[in-house]
Order: structure tokens, then sequence, then C-alpha cells
């Protein structure tokens, strides 16, 4: 397979290049269909067949789907230096106007102005939420075995069960219960990989990490457990940036108990506003757990180890996407997420103080993504009627 069909684009004309396109990067998945265009159609880095398996792998593996193929065309046109460059440029946007956002919601927030605006914005979380478990359940939910796994899920969840034992345990229950999938590809070996010589690095990509997480251990312990966390919610964050929310929502607030899920829910609001993946929230937790430094640990953290997984699983994927196995077990985690992000809205709802106003604008918004209206203008046309009616 022809991984990339052009000269080697220099590093940093990958990192300008989603940079600029991660300055408008709304709409989380969405982005994939302009990452093609900018990879495929105008600069000829990849191939339409090299993008296609790409979108496969991004969909299948942890973390945030746009995030995931932004690196993953970096990594095919230029090594592990290329997916670097790709990563941090389409992120970099979304991470330092989210750090910008935190800071003001910090100083304005008691400001009767802003906080109504945020009376409205939680009106607008909950119907994005809802909207995300519509959205996703329509396309994981197939027949009856994966609705009983997604709402054990949900029943797990509610009862306080970690995500993470839900997780593990909706993987067993796909390889118990579902059949093998007779569209899955053959794996024929290739004869000569160009991505051999990826291996030879990545150790160094694993050990800094580990490295900088021995530090913050011996360092500053509250950093070290912010860090971990991330870590963990990012491994298990299959089925993109949404899959995040339930798991950042229970560690955040039901377990370490740093913020109240109104404060919560105020960071994924700010979240829907920036360009980027959803999962940025991360920088709003890490600043109110501990300021600028954290909104930085907090943000590397959450993202490192989808991105070690990509330039890991790379490679292999031939092999993985021929697994029974892995595909089975996948299908039974994707369920398991509808029943999370189901319990996510449920949780959310009860957060809010209901009333006739706030019904009406939930509905609307909620018809509007239903319709396919951009999240953006969405949030922005809310914000503004929130200012106007709280």
């Amino acid at each position: 397979m022809n991984k990339s069909y052009r000269g080697k684009p220099s590093l940093w004309s990958l990192f300008l290049s989603f940079f600029r396109l991660g300055l408008t990067a709304f709409g989380g998945p969405a982005m994939v269909a302009y990452i093609k265009e900018l990879s495929v159609k105008k600069n000829n880095w990849l191939d339409e067949e090299t993008f296609k398996d790409g979108v496969v792998l991004c969909q299948t593996i942890p973390g945030a789907t746009a995030m995931q193929t932004a690196a993953y065309v970096g990594l095919r046109a230029r090594g592990i230096r290329g997916a670097l460059s790709t990563y941090i440029g389409f992120g970099l946007p979304a991470f330092v106007l989210m750090l910008t956002l935190s800071f003001l919601y910090v100083k304005y927030n008691s400001l009767n102005q802003v906080s109504g605006l945020f009376r409205g914005l939680a009106v607008i979380v909950v119907a994005i939420v809802a909207n995300a478990t519509y959205s996703f359940g329509k396309g994981s939910i197939k027949d009856y075995k994966e609705l009983v796994i997604a709402m054990m899920a949900a029943i797990f969840f509610w009862f306080d069960v970690s995500p993470f034992l839900v997780i593990i345990g909706a993987a067993f229950a796909g390889i118990v219960f579902f059949g093998a999938d007779k569209s899955a590809p053959s794996f024929i070996p290739n004869q000569k990989d160009s991505m051999k010589g990826i291996y030879k690095k990545i150790g160094f990509l694993f050990i800094l990490p580990v490295a900088m997480l021995i530090a913050l251990y011996y360092t500053n312990t509250r950093l070290f457990n912010l860090a971990s966390l991330m870590i963990k919610i990012d491994t298990f964050a299959f089925g993109g940036g949404f899959a995040s929310i339930p798991l950042m929502l229970h560690e955040v607030v039901s377990v370490k108990g740093w913020m109240g899920y109104k404060t919560f829910m105020d960071g994924i609001a700010l979240g829907q506003i920036t360009p980027g993946p959803i999962v940025i929230t991360a920088t709003f937790v890490g600043f109110i757990v501990y300021g600028i430094i954290g909104s930085v640990v907090a943000t590397v953290a959450v993202f490192t180890p989808s991105f070690l997984i990509l330039v890991l699983v790379t490679p292999v994927f031939d092999r993985l996407k021929a697994s029974v196995l892995f595909l089975k077990s996948t299908k039974g985690i994707l369920a398991s997420f509808v029943g999370l992000l189901l319990f996510v809205t449920i949780k959310f709802a009860l957060a809010v103080p209901w009333d006739v106003t706030k019904v009406l604008l939930g509905v609307v918004v909620l018809a509007a993504l239903i319709k396919k209206v951009n999240i953006l203008y969405v949030v922005l046309t809310g914000a503004v009627i929130s200012l106007v009616l709280f």
C-alpha cells in the first residue's frame, strides 16, 4: 500500500497547515472531512486508500477521532516527528483558547451576566450530550445484544460502578456474545513495510511520559494524581472525544470531588465554544484544580496515551483489524459507551433547575442538533439567548 505519494512535506509546513485547520476545528469528527481535503486532495500527502485506512483505525482505538486522524496524516507523511507536528498543531488553538476562557471563568463567574450565561449553557450542554447519545447510539446499537450491554452499562454506572470496570466487562461481553464479522478483512502480510523503522523510536516516546510521571510523583502529588487520572481516561476513551466525558465526570466529580456537577458542565460548555475535541475540557479541569501548570499537565496527559497507541498500532493495523477477538471486544465497548452517555445525559439533566423557558430552550437546541445545524452556531446563538433570558 502506498503510504504517501508526493514529496515529503516539511515538519513546519505540516505544523502550520494543521494549526490553521485547528483554528476552525469545530464539530469534532466532522473535521475528518476537512483533514482529508487538506492532506489528500489539496497537498497529496496521502492517497485515498491510505487515508480511509487511517479513519478506520482512528475510530477503532481510544482518543478523539479528529485529533487521531491529524496525527495519522503526519505519521504517514513524515513518521513520528510528523505525527507530533500535526497533533500539536491541530490541538494547540483549542488549548490556548480554552486556557483563556478558563481564566476568565474563574475571574468573572460571580457576575450576574456570566452566571445567567452559564445557566443557559447548562441547558445547552444537556441537549448536546443527549444528541451525542442519540447519534452514537444510532451508529452503535444494531441488535438487542448491543442494547442490553448499553442498558447494563448505564445501570452499573448509576450505581457508581467504576466506568473502567464497565468498559472491561463490556469488552468481555462482546467477545462472548457477538459472532465474528464476516465482512472483516483477511490479513495479507506486507512484503515490505515502510513503517518498519518506527519501533526503534517508540521506546523513547513511552519512556518520556513515564519519566515525567515519576518526576511529578516525587515533586507534586496533586499534579501526579491529575496526570494519572487524565492518562487513565484517555486510555479507555474508545468511541471518540465524547467517550471521555462519562469517565471524566465520574472521576473528577464523584470520586475526586474536585468540582461539582455545575462547574464541570460549565467546562463542557466552554469546550463546545472552542475549536477542537470536547476532551479539551481537561484543560479547564486542570486549571480549576491547579492553575496554569495544572491545565498544561492535564492537557498533555489526556492526549498522550491515544497518540502513543496510534503510533504503536499503525504498523500492525492490518493484523489488528483482522483479529476477531479485537473486533468483538471493540463492539462491546462501543455499546457500553452508549450506556455511559445515557447516564451522563440523565445526570446532567438532574443538575439543572428546570422551568418552562429552559425546557423550551433545550428542546429547540436538541432539534437543531439533530437537524445537523453547525454546533458552533447552536452554542453561540444559545449563549446570546441565555444572556437575554437568564
